[in-house]
This record gives structure tokens, sequence and C-alpha cells, in this order.
């Protein structure tokens, strides 16, 4: 197995030494093969791993990071593949979507380079659990993220949103950093599976503080609120395969691990139980309530995966409370759901962000108020990103349902405990979940059929050449995946169950026996149910479909105009806008958020033109990050006057700096003396 870690590892350098040698087409080929033989080297890693039970090796590391021991356990291999999928088909997708920028070498060089590094060091990150060589591989994930985001750098809100993303990434690795370095300062080794006898040595509160520090590191990438602002404005910056992976599975690294420090740290689980649930259902609600009001598509989906971020949380905090109420159904559907979300998000949301590239290249435009009528040009992509807003609904029979059926039941099972304050906090859980999901409606009916139904409006879209089924086959893979998992859930069933198994005491198996397996199999009982019903609705709307088709391909068909109730005017401009679909929930809203209004009023009898638009705004952003560089900008406008432009000056503070530099030592040197002297007497 060491072996082929090895081969996993190496085959992006050898891919970088044969890159000078190909144009840039070649590259990008070799890129997409590269990535594709390292999905097949981990997926035969991971079943390996599910079939035969984890693996552990070491390698000798140095002086500095001392052994750095790899352990690919079923938490590990769950998300091994679900990034493994996820880049694979965004990898693919980006080989077509990068052809219209195939006159620039050198940032599509850049690019790959990326993608290679990327998609390694996130895979090395699932599988290394030395603390040291962990930051660095952040820090690697971090950087190749980085020049992913900015590959349009010309555009100055792209260069803006990869610095904030740059900036915000390394204050995640800061928060890692300092947990890192308690636990090296505490057990003398940076091998992380020390975090567990430390913390069943020390007092909860030290436990719970270790979380704390490695929670917030975690919680900014993957982007739970309030440590969100970086990610609405990264995924519409990026390119849309990349807003398809960095959605998919690099926010997603985040969950990965605070699921392995819950793992690990062996503390009062109750109170980090209500602390992810608090934060999560706040996650949950505030990201789809944003995400409603937004006017540009891919920062629509961008809040959604705040939304579905909260959902994944709710399902972790969940199986916290199991954890620490010894009540094992609780944290098989808290993890259990946990886990399958983080798998279904990455398949739904990357399909819906990829059909919005199909959009932007064909439009140019992601302004949602700006388009419509879209499906008569682009049918193919209607349809895909009609299954991924079904998905991202919770309906069956699509995977989303799934996810949320596990977490709903660990909820409605949380309800016959015997513990009050937890049935009251459970009962505002459901709230929050039965709202996130009627909101996440609102959001994508608005989205659908603003987009895709109606008329076109007033721009001129370049859709006149009709849509290639093949251009879209990564999305039809997705799609399936998709369906697959929504309709036969049992295929999972056997991989789920020894991953959530890790956090039941001593490791068990639920696939062992015992009380917690027949519950566990009883919801994939009603889940393969509801699975059977789907395809039967399926395949029975297909013969209706069919016969349809029988009765009326021999009749002579016409299309007219819909009729507009007598009125001749522009048809474009009588139906919904965005902003009318919502403006009830918006006004509802409004005093949640920064919503600026522009009107133009009527004026006289006869107004020639009146117009409103809306400006939605995060509050939080605002306060979290506007208000305090606001306020360091003005601190360091006091100190502009040291920039005069004369070189005397600046030779000046050359000599004091260094004079500081000298006599500083120096004096610090005399005051510790004279301490020690003091102390003495």
């Amino acid at each position: 197995m060491d072996g082929l870690t090895t081969i996993f590892n190496l085959l992006p350098i050898a891919g970088l030494l044969v890159f000078p040698f190909l144009k840039t087409k070649g590259r990008g080929i070799l890129t997409f093969s590269i990535i594709a033989l390292q999905a097949l080297i981990t997926a035969w890693i991971c079943v390996t791993v599910f079939t035969y039970g984890p693996v552990e090796f070491i390698y000798p590391g140095s002086i500095i990071t001392g052994v750095i021991p790899v352990r690919i356990d079923y938490l590990s291999a769950w998300f091994i593949l679900t990034i493994s999928l996820t880049f694979f088909a965004g990898t693919w997708y980006g080989l077509k979507y990068m052809k219209a920028y195939i006159d620039q070498t050198a940032n599509l060089t850049m690019h790959a380079i990326a993608m290679m590094l990327a998609y390694t060091s996130l895979i090395d990150i699932c599988i290394v659990q030395n603390g040291l060589m962990f930051l660095v591989l952040w820090e690697i994930m971090a950087l190749s993220s980085f020049i992913l985001i900015i590959f349009e750098h010309y555009k100055t809100q792209t260069l803006k949103a990869g610095i904030n993303f740059l900036i915000q990434s390394h204050i995640s690795i800061l928060f890692l950093t300092i947990g890192v370095l308690m636990l090296r300062d505490k057990t003398s080794t940076f091998d992380l599976q020390a975090v567990t006898a430390y913390t069943y040595s020390q007092p909860a509160i030290a436990g719970i503080g270790l979380f704390i520090f490695f929670f917030c590191g975690f919680a900014i990438k993957a982007g739970f609120v309030p440590f969100h602002t970086w990610l609405p404005l990264a995924h519409p910056a990026a390119p849309s395969h990349v807003s398809g992976i960095m959605s998919g599975v690099i926010i997603k690294i985040g969950i990965y691990g605070i699921l392995r420090m819950i793992m690990l740290i062996k503390t009062d689980m109750v109170s980090i139980g209500y602390f992810i649930l608090t934060i999560s259902v706040i996650s949950g609600v505030y990201g789809v309530m944003l995400a409603i009001i937004q006017h540009n598509l891919k920062k629509l989906l961008a809040y959604h995966s705040i939304e579905n971020i909260g959902i994944i949380g709710m399902g972790i905090g969940l199986g916290c409370l199991g954890m620490g109420y010894s009540n094992n159904f609780l944290t098989i559907a808290g993890f259990g759901g946990a886990l399958l979300h983080t798998l279904n998000h990455s398949l739904f949301k990357s399909l819906l962000f990829y059909t919005a590239g199909n959009v932007y290249q064909k439009t140019h435009t992601m302004q949602i108020e700006r388009l419509g009528g879209i499906i008569k040009k682009m049918p193919y992509t209607a349809y895909l990103f009609l299954i991924g807003s079904l998905a991202i609904c919770g309906l069956p029979p699509f995977n989303g349902f799934v996810s949320e059926f596990f977490i709903y039941s660990g909820l409605f099972n949380g309800l016959m405990s015997d513990n009050f304050g937890m049935i009251t906090f459970i009962l505002f859980m459901i709230l929050g979940l039965v709202l996130i999901g009627g909101l996440a409606l609102i959001c994508f009916t608005k989205a659908f059929g603003i987009v895709f139904l109606g008329t076109l409006r007033n721009i001129k879209h370049d859709i006149e050449e009709p849509e290639k089924g093949g251009y879209n086959m990564p999305l039809y893979i997705v799609a399936s995946f998709i369906l697959l998992i929504g309709i036969f859930p049992g295929v999972l069933s056997s991989a789920l169950s020894k991953s959530t198994g890790l956090f039941l005491p001593g490791n068990y198996n639920i696939t062992s026996g015992g009380d917690s397996t027949h519950q566990i199999a009883g919801i994939f009982e009603t889940l393969t149910l509801v699975g059977r019903y789907s395809l039967a609705f399926i395949a029975l709307t297909a013969v209706l479909y069919y016969i349809r088709h029988l009765v009326i391909s021999k009749r002579l068909q016409a299309t007219h105009v819909t009729w507009g109730c007598g009125y001749t005017g522009d048809v474009s401009r009588m139906q919904y806008t965005a902003s009318s679909y919502i403006r009830t929930y918006r006004k509802l809203a409004e005093p949640v958020f920064l919503i600026k209004k522009d009107k133009k009023e009527a004026t006289g009898l006869h107004p020639k033109s009146l117009s409103q638009q809306t400006h939605p705004y995060d509050k939080l952003e605002h306060w979290l990050i506007d208000k305090p560089l606001n306020l360091i900008r003005r601190l360091l406008n006091r100190f502009t006057f040291l920039q005069n432009g004369n070189i005397q000056a600046y030779i000046l503070y050359g000599f004091i700096f260094i004079g500081v530099a000298v006599v500083l030592p120096l004096i610090i040197e005399k005051v510790i003396l004279l301490i020690n002297f003091l102390n003495q007497l």
C-alpha cells in the first residue's frame, strides 16, 4: 500500500517534467490523465480498505518532523473517494471549459499545476497524521487553491476575492498551528493520535479548549458562519469547474478535520455537540436566507454551500450528543447523515456549478435578471440544473433526500429522550432544518424559473448554435450518481456502517450486531422502499410520456405567442424578475440584511422610464471584515506623512531602525540583569 501512495505522489512530479515538451492543449490532456490515474489508484486503495480493513505504515521523516505515520481508516477512505470523484469530473469538465482561454498559455500552465497540487495535497491531508506535515500539506492546498481562484487575475474583483481567500486561509492555518503546538508541548510528539491519550488525562476544559482551536481553523475552511465571508467572494470569481471543486471538496476538508478531531479528542462531547449544533443551524438558516436574495447565480450557489455546511454540521453535532449521552443510534444517524451529505453535496453542488458554467460561456453573464428562456437553447444544461436543484432541496428520488432523512431520523429519535433540555434544543433544530428546506425550495424555483423558463430578456445571447450533448458527459456521470444514491441508497450501507462505527465506543462496527444495527438497517430499509417507489414513478412517467409521444406525433402542431391580455409591448418585460419573484420574502428579511435600493421614481403624467434595483449585502461581512479594515485604514492614514518622497528622510529611517535594532537588545539585557539583582535582594 505504501508503494501505491508513493506512486500517487510521484505522478504530478513526472507530469511537471513532461510539461515543457507539450503545447497548451497537450498539458491540459496530461493534467486530466494524471488526475484520472491518481483517482484510479485512490479508488483501489479505498476499496481495499473497506474490504480488508484500515492500513497503517510509517515514513521515517526527519529530526524536525519525527516519524510520519500514514493511516488510511474508513473515515479517510470515505473522504478520499468523495474528493477523487469530484476532482475527476471537475477536471474532465474543466478540459472543455478552459478551451475558451486557450490563448492564455502561462495562465493555463499554472492552472494545470495548481490542479494537480490541490488534488494531491487534499488526498495526503486525509492520510497523514503527523501534525507538522499536516500543516505543510494544508499550506500547499491553500496556495494551490489561491492560484486556481485567481485564474482571471486581470479582473480586479477576482484578485480581491483571491487575496481575501488567501488571508483567511492563513488565519485558518494560524489556529491549526496553535493546536498542533499545544499538542507538541504537552505530548512531545507531532503524532495526532497522541491527542487521545492527552485529553484522557486532562480535565474536560483542556480538551474543549484544544478542540476549539482546531475547530476554528477547520471552520474557516468549511465556511461555517461567522467564518464564511471568503466563500461568497471566491466561488463566483473562480472558473466554474474550480467553483464546483471548491464547493464539492475543498471546503469539505474542513469537515474532515472536524470529524478527525472528534474521533481523537476524548472530552465532554455533550458541550461540543451543543456548540456545533448552534453554529450549524445558524449557518444553515443564514446561508439560505442570503442565497434567496442574490442576483448573481454563482453567488447564490456559494451561499447554498454555507447552508449545506450547516446541515452537515447539524449531523456532526447530533452525533456528538449521541457520543456524550451514550446513544448509539443518535451517534450513527448524526455522523451517518453528515458523511452522506458530505458526499451528496459534493455531487449536486458541483453539478450546479458546472451547469452555471455552461450558461456563462453561452451568455457571458451570471446576472439572473438578464437571463431567461435558456431552456429553449440549452435543454441539456437546463435539465441537469433541474436535477441538481431538486437534489439540493432534499426531494426524492435524489441523493439529498437520503442524507437529510438520516439527520431527521436522528433528530426525531432524540425527541424520545427523557432530557428536557435536549428535547427543547432538538425541537429548535428540527424547526431550523425544516426552515432551511422550505427556503431552499423558494430559492431554486426562483433560480431555475428565472434563468431557464420564460422568454429571452433584453440582452443578446450568444446561443444560436445548438447545445452539444457530448459536451456535458462528465455532468451526466455526476447526475447518474445523484440518481443512483437516491434510488439505491443501500449501495453505501456497508461503507457508511464502517465509517460511522469509528465514532462508537471502542470503534464498534455496527455490522457486528446489536440494537443499533437493527435501527440503522431500518433507516436503509425505509430509504430503499422510497427508492423503489420513486423508480416505479419514474418508469410510469416514462411510459406515459412515450404514449403521449405516439398519440401526438402524427398530429399537426402549431406554436403561437402567449396571449398578453391585450398588451402588445415587450413580452419579456411581462414576466417575473428575480427581484419581483421574492419581493415578499425580501421585505420580511430586510431587517436581517443590508439591502441597498436604487430607485428612479416616475415623474409627470407620461414618465419616460422608471426603475428599481436592489443590492444585497452580508451584514456579518460588513461588521467583521469591512468595519475593522476601515478602522485599520484610518489608523494607517495618520502615518502617511512618513512616506513623503524625501530620500534623505528614508535614509534617516534606515539609521533609526539600525540604531534601535542595536540598542534595544542591550537595554533588554540590562533590564533583565537589574530584575535579577533586585530579586536577589
